[in-house]
């Protein structure tokens, strides 16, 4: 199953990430594909704001790779990964990647083609695309 969101601008961020919200169900690792620039960090910042997270405590953890919320709401644990950085795939393994993929905890991964052979056969594959007017188009692709 495929859902499209459309994100006509940065004021439209947060009603596209309470879509995203919607549909995220039962699932817990979304790995978010697109180009340098296509907004994943931008979006999940909204998501993360979504899910109950202090704004002023998310960011991109391109420098610690991975960045642990707590959401206010519901009071679960939420992990960011950036894995631009990655050397290896067991590099990943090293800071106890699986780990927090098995933990049940939403998982939302930038870069997940970094560290491909560790992702969950479970999980939801988010494509951004930036459009030529500079919108983008948010798919989400659900495992089957």
């Amino acid at each position: 199953m495929k859902i499209e969101i459309n994100i006509p601008s940065l004021a439209a961020l947060d009603e596209a990430a309470r879509q995203f919200m919607a549909h995220m169900g039962d699932y817990t690792v979304y790995g978010f594909y697109g180009q340098m620039g296509a907004g994943k960090t931008t979006f999940i910042n909204a998501l993360c704001r979504a899910l109950g997270v202090e704004s002023d405590m998310t960011g991109s953890p391109s420098f610690a790779i991975i960045n642990e919320y707590r959401s206010d709401t519901t009071a679960e644990l939420i992990y960011h990964f950036d894995c631009y950085r990655l050397e290896s795939e067991a590099e990943a393994v090293d800071i106890g990647t699986e780990d927090y993929l098995d933990s049940g905890a939403v998982c939302l991964i930038e870069w997940p083609e970094r560290i491909d052979a560790l992702l969950p056969d479970d999980m939801v594959r988010v494509d951004i695309t930036v459009r030529d007017d500079d919108t983008r188009l948010l798919t989400m692709t659900f495992p089957e």
